[in-house]
C-alpha cells in the first residue's frame, strides 16, 4: 500500500489530479497498440493458389465442392482469437460443444465475445471513472477498481455463460434419460432395430427434453450417413459429457461386440438408472432439512425471542426508568 501510495503522490504531482487517469488510459492505450497489428496481420493460407487455380476452372464445372452459406466476417482474425495450443482448442471445443454450440466457428466467436466484452466494458469503467475523478477526489484503489472491474467482468462473463450453459444441459440429459431407456427399450421390443428405435425415441422427446432428442437425432443422422456405430455413439458420449451416458455407450458396444441381446441390455440398464433416479430424489429430499436449518434459525428463533422476551424487557425497562425518574426528584 505504500508503494502504491508513493506512485499516486509522485503521478499526481507531476500531472495534476487526473493524473492516475491518464496513466491508466495511456497504458490502455498502449496495449491496444501493441495488440491491433497482431490482431489484423493475417498470414497466407497455403490453400491461395488452389483456389486461385479452382477460379480458372470453365464455367461449366463447379469451382467448389461445397457452396459456402455466408462469409465469416472473424476468420480474418483468426490467429489472434484462436488458442495456437492444440490441447488448449480441443478442451475449448469440447466444452462449447457439451454447451450446445456445435458451429465450426464456436471457438472464435467464445474468444471473440471474451476480447469485445472485455475491452467494451474496460471503456466503460474508464469513462465512468474520469466522470467520477471530475466530480469526486476518488482513491487511486477506487480507481482501480472501477477500471478493471468491469473489464475483468467482460471477460469472465462468456465463460461462466458457456458453464452455466453445460451444467443446465447435462442436467436436463440426465434427467430425461431413463424415461429414453424406456421408451427405446418398447420400440426394440416391438421388432424394430435400435437405428429406428433411437429415430423415434428422438421424435417422442423432442417436446420434454430437447436437448436429448437432439443427440438422439445427430445420432441417427450420422449411422444413416454410414458412420461406424461404434465411433457415433461414442461421439455420443464425450458430447454429452454425463456418466450415465457413458456407461449406456459402453453397454451397447459390449453387447454388439459379444452378439447378446440388446433388449435384454437395455432392460437391466434401464431398471438401473431407474432406481439410480429414485436415489438421487432420495438424496435431494435428506439433504433439504440440512439446507433449512439456517433458514428455519435465522426467521423463527428471532421473533420467537421477541415474542417471548419483549414484554419482559419492556416491564423492566419502565420500572428501571421510573426508579431513576423517582431517584431524581428526591
Amino acid at each position: 500500500m505504500e508503494i502504491i501510495d508513493s506512485i499516486n503522490d509522485f503521478i499526481v504531482g507531476h500531472l495534476g489530479e487526473l493524473g492516475p487517469l491518464l496513466v491508466v488510459g495511456a497504458l490502455g492505450f498502449l496495449m491496444i497498440l501493441l495488440v491491433l497489428p497482431a490482431a489484423l496481420k493475417q498470414q497466407k493460407d497455403p490453400l491461395d493458389r488452389l483456389k486461385a487455380a479452382n477460379r480458372e476452372l470453365p464455367k461449366g464445372k463447379p469451382d467448389k465442392l461445397r457452396m459456402a452459406h455466408g462469409k465469416d466476417k472473424l476468420e480474418r482474425y483468426s490467429e489472434f482469437l484462436e488458442p495456437k495450443d492444440e490441447k488448449e482448442y480441443s478442451a475449448t471445443r469440447l466444452k462449447l460443444l457439451q454447451a450446445g454450440y456445435r458451429t465450426k466457428n464456436a471457438v472464435r466467436i467464445y474468444y471473440f465475445a471474451q476480447f469485445a466484452l472485455g475491452l467494451g466494458l474496460l471503456t466503460l469503467g474508464a469513462i465512468f471513472t474520469f466522470y467520477m475523478s471530475v466530480t469526486s477526489e476518488p482513491t487511486t484503489i477506487n480507481l482501480l477498481t472501477w477500471i478493471l472491474g468491469p473489464g475483468i467482468a467482460g471477460y469472465m462473463l462468456p465463460k461462466y455463460w458457456v458453464t452455466r450453459r453445460q451444467a443446465t444441459r447435462q442436467e436436463n440429459i440426465t434427467n430425461g434419460f431413463p424415461d429414453s431407456l424406456d421408451m427405446m427399450l418398447v420400440c426394440v421390443e416391438a421388432g424394430q432395430s435400435l437405428d429406428q428405435a433411437i429415430l423415434r425415441v428422438s421424435h417422442e422427446l423432442k417436446t420434454g427434453f430437447p436437448d436429448l432428442a437432439e443427440e438422439y437425432e445427430m445420432i441417427s443422422h450420422e449411422m444413416k450417413a454410414g458412420k461406424d456405430k461404434t465411433l457415433v455413439l461414442r461421439d455420443m458420449s464425450e458430447r454429452c459429457g454425463v456418466a450415465d451416458i457413458a456407461s449406456f455407450v459402453t453397454v451397447l458396444i459390449q453387447s454388439q461386440q459379444f452378439g447378446t441381446s440388446i433388449a435384454e441390455a437395455l432392460r437391466i440398464y434401464a431398471s438401473e438408472m431407474r432406481d439410480k433416479r429414485v436415489m438421487r430424489a432420495e438424496e435431494k429430499a435428506n439433504v433439504l432439512p440440512t439446507k433449512m436449518t439456517l433458514a428455519t434459525m435465522m426467521l423463527t428463533v428471532p421473533p420467537l425471542l421477541i415474542i417471548l422476551i419483549g414484554p419482559s424487557i419492556y416491564e423492566i425497562s419502565v420500572t428501571l426508568g421510573g426508579g431513576v425518574a423517582g431517584a431524581q426528584g428526591q
